[in-house]
């Protein structure tokens, strides 16, 4: 018996050496893996028909937000009540020439005292004086410091007259021809400078370029002053700065005396 065991014991160490419980002989190759198979597929796009209509959604009512204040003042466009049109740049003097129908309001621009008004037409082609080129016109010194002329008005407004205050879109006028726009279409000659006498008459008749003002004043800020700019250019030029442009008039010949006729000799005759 102990040889029978020992013959077992034998035997199972006479395996072939190696890792315990690992068989040193190499295992055998796995058969080989196939290939995944490659598919190909058309994918047909979305028919539109088949598409749902999408709506975008409708937005939020847009919140009107009012424009800056720019100044204390409140400013009207000069006419009121009419289809105009106007100049927006310099030609010879800078003012703006309004065209509009006759009779249409002409009005303050801007609360003040009224300064000069004349409401008779003067002017004259053959003499073509400076100071009633516009016809009839009426000016205001407004709060803000800027004198606003309405010149080639058809009638002056009643009750307007130096001294009496107004307010802002107050009727002054209306459009008309007068003055050397007797030979145009009616319009308002609209022009802004500063107070002064009125011997200085081409102060008046404009010193500051209007049209970005009026374009303010009509469809955009009613609070755009021209005061800043028109005190600055009195700062620069003084007061009462001499004439540059159109300044003289025509100069009317004087007549010529004709020389008096001789009295023909008168023979009397004696009937005796």
């Amino acid at each position: 018996m102990a040889l029978a065991g020992a013959a077992l014991v034998t035997g199972a160490c006479a395996q072939a050496p190696g890792v315990a419980g690992v068989s040193a002989q190499s295992p055998e190759p796995a058969p080989p893996t196939e290939a995944t198979p490659v598919v190909t597929a058309t994918i047909p796009k979305p028919s539109p028909s088949r598409q749902a209509a999408v709506k975008p959604p409708k937005g939020d009512t847009p919140v009107k937000v009012p424009p800056p204040k720019l100044s204390k003042h409140t400013y009207a466009f000069p006419v009121q009540g009419c289809r105009v049109s106007y100049q927006r740049k310099l030609l010879t003097l800078p003012k703006t020439t309004i065209w509009a129908a006759r009779g249409c309001a002409f009005v303050a621009p801007v609360s003040g005292v009224v300064d000069e008004v004349n409401t008779k037409n003067l002017w004259l082609p053959t003499t073509d004086v400076g100071a009633h080129r516009e016809g009839r016109f009426v000016t205001i010194i407004g709060d803000d410091g800027v004198r606003y002329l309405g010149g080639h008005l058809d009638t002056v407004a009643d009750g307007i007259r130096p001294g009496v205050r107004v307010g802002a879109g107050q009727l002054l006028g209306r459009v008309g021809s007068s003055g050397n726009a007797r030979d145009t279409g009616t319009n308002l000659y609209f022009a802004i400078s500063w107070k002064t006498g009125s011997s200085y008459w081409w102060i008046r008749r404009g010193m500051v370029n209007p049209w970005n003002y009026l374009d303010s004043w009509m469809s955009g800020n009613r609070t755009l002053s021209p005061s800043e700019e028109t005190m600055a250019l009195r700062g620069r030029l003084g007061e009462t700065p001499r004439c540059t442009i159109l300044c003289k008039s025509k100069k009317v010949p004087k007549p010529t005396k004709e020389p008096e006729e001789e009295a023909p000799d008168v023979i009397t005759v004696d009937p005796t």
